[in-house]
């Protein structure tokens, strides 16, 4: 990792970070569902999460692949089956009123966890691990890691506040009934390129 590729490396954080996939989708879920406040516990499982996760999958994880091939395919199964049930669970998703008393975004741990199941966060590591911190040396790692949860921070922020604007329009049931079946549904149609794949 070089100082002129700093730029390049920031553009592709911020890019892929910033482009609709699940962890966007469900934080801007969460933010109408439970606004910012309560939002921030998943914020930070997710910018904190996802650059641990390129860390320890390029000092490691990729050469597991590597050397059995299969464990990719039963992620890839994991992933899928793990993304409807999350799908179910927002299309099902309370009213505010009723969110605010019974149901719960993700916590921390949740959030971080999920990066391990989500198609798009691989993805994006994999890319950023071979583009960025191809010879997986440490330093290299940290540079990718260190871009990732920069620019997260302002992804994060955006879908979730976008979220929470929206909330004032779903203010009756059936608009956020409708609402969470889109994103649900938005949800499920972002596997479509790992299933392609």
């Amino acid at each position: 990792m070089t100082p002129e590729n700093l730029p390049a490396l920031l553009l592709f954080a911020l890019v892929s970070v910033m482009t609709p996939g699940p962890n966007n989708l469900m934080l801007m879920t969460s933010g109408a569902n439970f606004g910012l406040r309560r939002t921030v516990p998943h914020m930070l499982g997710i910018g904190l999460g996802f650059p641990m996760m390129i860390i320890l999958v390029g000092l490691g994880v990729m050469q597991l692949f590597d050397l059995w091939p299969q464990s990719y395919l039963l992620l890839k199964i994991a992933s899928v089956v793990y993304m409807i049930y999350l799908a179910w669970k927002i299309a099902h998703a309370a009213p505010p009123q009723e969110a605010e008393a019974t149901g719960k975004p993700l916590t921390f741990v949740q959030a971080a966890a999920f990066q391990w199941v989500n198609p798009k966060a691989w993805s994006m590591g994999l890319s950023a691990i071979t583009l960025y911190a191809a010879g997986h040396d440490l330093g290299a790692m940290l540079w990718v890691a260190a871009a990732f949860a920069i620019c997260g921070v302002l992804s994060t922020s955006v879908w979730t506040i976008a979220g929470q604007q929206v909330r004032r329009v779903l203010r009756a049931p059936r608009r956020l009934r409708a609402f969470n079946w889109a994103m649900a549904a938005l949800l499920v149609a972002s596997l479509l390129p790992v299933l392609i794949h």
